[in-house]
């Protein structure tokens, strides 16, 4: 029984939260994991295919246009696997047993309530920061000599190249946040209540708002542990995906009332 049916109200209150209560959600998240791992090996198994993917792609000489298709499909898909790991641990909070087959369910559901408009929503920031990647490039290193940078990467050496590195990655550090502060407990939200996308997305705002300091650390935690879960041919998804989806339900339920 979802918290709606419960009897909660659809639009939460939103609490204080401390780092405390980041703890308790890594620990919750690890338990949740422990619990059903093959599931959530499955759920992770399509990021990491799909990182497998877009490498090849990359580097097959000829085969670049596939990387935007393959690229579009985490920003797609993300949202729906993401649902997975909420289901499992609001099942196993509310001590109710599931199948694969169930949590599937739960998931192909969702496309007719509010998380294909969130999913829309993701994608017209992927896309957009995808444009203004290129913008930026472009007018940092437009004039420059072409070089290829799959090959050499001089070219980031140089004052314009710096510059690019430098305005890039500020640029895409508030996108990132802003993106977060939207999603956040959004997506749980979506999945628990009864309510619109756009309440979900300015209440988890509202949130990261209200407890800028923890949230962002959360952000900044799970930015480092997927990148550092990449590294190593994406195996570590399989770990850091289920870890920080089970965590975020719990850090939700702390966080919302």
């Amino acid at each position: 029984m979802s918290a709606s049916e419960a009897g909660a109200p659809a639009v939460p209150e939103i609490n204080d939260v401390t780092f405390g209560d980041l703890r308790h959600a890594l620990r919750a998240g690890w338990a949740d994991f422990l619990r059903a791992p093959i599931i959530d090996f499955a759920f992770a198994l399509v990021y990491v295919l799909g990182g497998w993917l877009v490498t090849w792609a990359l580097t097959a000489k000829g085969q670049l246009w596939w990387t935007l298709p393959a690229s579009a499909g985490f920003p797609i898909l993300g949202p729906f696997i993401a649902c997975g790991y909420y289901e499992i641990s609001r099942r196993l909070e509310a001590g109710e047993s599931f199948t694969f087959g169930q949590i599937a369910g739960v998931i192909f559901r969702q496309k007719d309530r509010q998380i294909p408009s969130m999913a829309a929503v993701v994608v017209i920031f992927f896309l957009f920061w995808n444009f203004l990647a290129h913008m930026i490039f472009a007018l940092f290193l437009g004039t420059a000599s072409l070089t290829n940078i799959t090959s050499s990467l001089a070219v980031f050496g140089t004052a314009q190249g710096a510059t690019m590195l430098v305005v890039g990655t500020a640029i895409g550090a508030v996108f990132a946040a802003l993106l977060f502060s939207l999603t956040v407990v959004s997506l749980p939200l979506l999945l628990d209540r009864e309510v619109d996308f756009v309440t979900a997305m300015l209440t988890s705002f509202a949130l990261v708002r209200d407890n800028p300091v923890v949230m962002l650390s959360w952000g900044a935690l799970i930015g480092a542990a997927l990148f550092l879960a990449m590294i190593p041919a994406f195996l570590g998804l399989f770990v850091v995906l289920p870890l920080f989806g089970h965590a975020t339900w719990h850090l939700y339920r702390r966080a919302l009332s």
